[in-house]
C-alpha cells in the first residue's frame, strides 16, 4: 500500500511517499516559498536530490507540482498517481471536534474551516492541500491527522482558562495543545524502550524546535501541555514569545498605539529567542554568538532553558511518578548543550545525565541519563510523517 503524506505550512509543503508494506520512504521533498519569489521544489529519492525552481502561486499548484515530481520519468518513483492508495494530511487545529484522526468528508472540511480563527496561518493551507489532493485523485481516501487530537484527553481543570465560562461555552476558548502527533509517537516509542505498557506509562515529552512544547503524558494519554488555544503559548520559541502577562497586549495597544495585527506580529514573529537576542531564531547561531561573548544571545538561551526546566518540574508534580523525560524535535534531538542546561536544574528530582553519551552525535535515539539517575532521560527522534501514514493506512482500510 502506497501512502502520500502532505504537510502544508503557511508558505511551504513537506511530503513523503511511503511503501507501507515495509514503511519505506520512497521519496520525500519540500516545496518552499509558495506565493513568494524564488519558490522551488526539492525532492530526495535515496541519495539523489533534485531541484525544480519554478513559480508556485498557491498550495493547489504546489500539490500538483508534487504529483508531477513523483511521476517524473527521470526523477520520480511511480509511473502513475493512481498507484497512490490514500493521502494523509497534517491538520494543525481540530478544535474540540476531533479526538483522533479521521477520513475526510464534507463535514470534516466544514469543521476544519470552523476553527480557522484559532489557526489562521495553517488551517487554510491544510484545507488547500486536502482539496487539491481530492481533485487530483478522485475517489481515493484522504485522512486528516490533527495536531490537537492527542491532547483531547486532558482533564477539564487542565484545559480551561480562568476566564468567564461563557467564553468557553460560546466561543471554544480553552487550551488545545499542539505537536500532538509528535508527542504520541514519542509516547509509543518510549513504551517500547522502557518496556512499560503504554496505558501505564508516565513521561514528560519535550518537543523542542523553532516551535516548542512540553507535554505531561499520564497513563499513555496527554494530561497537560504547554501550548494553549494557539501555538503561541508556553515556553519561548524561535520567534514566538510563549507565556507572557496578558496585560502586555493592552499596553502595546493603548500606550504604544499598536493595532491588533501589529501586536500579533510582534508576539508571533518578532519575539522569542530572536527578539531577545537580536541575533537569530536558530539556536546554533545563538550558541556561537554566546560563545563569542554576546550577552543577549546568552540571555535568550538561559531564558529558554529556564522556562523548559520549570515546565518539566511542574509537570513532574502533576504526574506524581515520572518514568522518563524525553527530548525530540530539532533542538531536542541535536542540542546536547540545551539538554544538559535543562537537566542541570533537575537534580532536585534525582535527574542525572551521562555527559559523554549526551554529547555524542550518534546514535540519535539514546538513553542519556546516568546509571544512578532516578528518572530515565531519552532522546527519541520524532517521526510525525510515519504516524500520519500509519493512521491513513488504518482508516483507509
Amino acid at each position: 500500500m502506497k501512502i502520500l503524506v502532505i504537510n502544508c505550512g503557511s508558505s511551504s509543503l513537506k511530503y513523503q511517499l511511503f511503501n507501507m508494506d515495509n514503511e519505506e520512504v520512497m521519496a520525500k521533498g519540500l516545496v518552499e516559498r509558495i506565493g513568494i519569489e524564488g519558490s522551488r521544489l526539492v525532492q530526495e529519492v535515496g541519495e539523489e536530490e533534485w531541484t525544480n525552481e519554478t513559480a508556485i502561486s498557491d498550495h493547489n499548484k504546489a500539490v500538483h507540482l508534487v504529483f508531477e515530481a513523483l511521476t517524473d520519468s527521470k526523477h520520480g518513483v511511480i509511473k502513475d498517481m493512481q498507484e497512490i492508495d490514500a493521502v494523509g494530511h497534517r491538520v494543525v487545529h481540530g478544535g474540540e471536534n476531533f479526538t483522533e484522526s479521521t477520513l475526510v468528508d464534507d463535514d470534516v472540511i466544514a469543521a476544519i474551516e470552523q476553527v480557522i480563527p484559532f489557526s489562521p496561518l495553517h488551517n487554510p493551507a491544510n484545507l488547500q492541500g486536502i482539496k487539491a489532493a481530492q481533485e487530483a485523485l478522485p475517489g481515493k481516501p484522504n485522512v486528516a491527522v490533527f495536531d490537537t487530537a492527542f491532547h483531547q484527553s486532558m482533564p477539564k481543570e487542565n484545559y480551561m482558562y480562568a476566564l468567564p465560562y461563557d467564553l468557553y461555552a460560546d466561543h471554544g476558548i480553552r487550551r488545545y495543545g499542539f505537536h500532538g502527533t509528535s508527542h504520541y509517537f514519542v509516547t509509543l516509542r518510549a513504551s517500547e524502550l522502557l518496556h512499560i505498557p503504554v496505558e501505564k506509562l508516565n513521561i514528560i515529552s519535550c518537543h523542542l524546535g523553532n516551535g516548542s512544547s512540553v507535554t505531561a503524558v499520564k497513563n499513555g494519554k496527554s494530561y497537560i501541555t504547554s501550548m494553549g488555544q494557539t501555538p503561541l503559548a508556553g515556553v519561548p520559541m524561535g520567534t514566538r514569545c510563549g507565556d507572557i502577562d496578558p496585560a502586555i497586549v493592552t499596553f502595546l495597544q493603548t500606550r504604544l498605539g499598536k493595532s491588533a495585527e501589529e501586536v500579533d506580529a510582534i508576539l508571533n514573529k518578532q519575539s522569542g529567542v530572536a527578539g531577545v537576542s537580536g541575533v537569530s531564531s536558530d539556536f546554533r547561531d545563538l550558541e556561537n554568538a554566546a560563545e563569542e561573548g554576546n550577552e543577549r544571545a546568552r540571555l535568550a538561551l538561559d531564558m529558554f532553558h529556564a522556562r523548559v526546566r520549570e515546565t518539566v518540574a511542574g509537570y513532574a508534580a502533576d504526574l506524581g511518578r515520572v518514568d522518563a523525560i524525553t527530548f525530540t524535535g530539532g533542538i531536542g534531538e541535536n542540542g546536547a548543550h540545551d539538554r544538559a542546561a535543562i537537566c542541570k536544574g533537575l537534580e532536585i528530582m534525582g535527574v542525572k545525565l551521562d555527559e559523554e553519551i549526551n554529547g555524542q552525535r550518534k546514535p540519535k535515539e539514546k538513553k542519556i541519563s546516568a546509571a544512578d539517575s532516578s528518572i530515565a532521560v531519552w532522546v527519541i527522534p520524532t517521526n510525525e510523517e510515519l504516524m500520519i501514514a500509519r493512521d491513513t493506512m488504518r482508516l483507509s482500510r
